[in-house]
């Protein structure tokens, strides 16, 4: 059975992130992916990045937000 999610490629943000290849939904959206007692912020470019799952679009980190505590 293939993998019909949609996925991106993460560019930018801390070199830590465990993932570099995300499912995105939906497609197109921000992107915020928890990290270290806060969450990482994605914006999706209209560049694509050839990868081992073929051709994904890339995503550009623009900030990141802090959980209160």
């Amino acid at each position: 059975m293939a993998d019909t999610a949609a996925k991106a490629v993460l560019e930018g943000g801390p070199e830590e992130l465990p993932e570099r290849i995300v499912p995105v939904d939906p497609p197109g959206a921000e992107l915020k992916i928890p990290f270290r007692n806060g969450y990482e912020h994605f914006r999706a470019t209209s560049r694509q990045k050839h990868t081992a799952e073929g051709a994904l679009p890339v995503y550009e980190w623009w900030e990141r937000t802090e959980l209160p505590g």
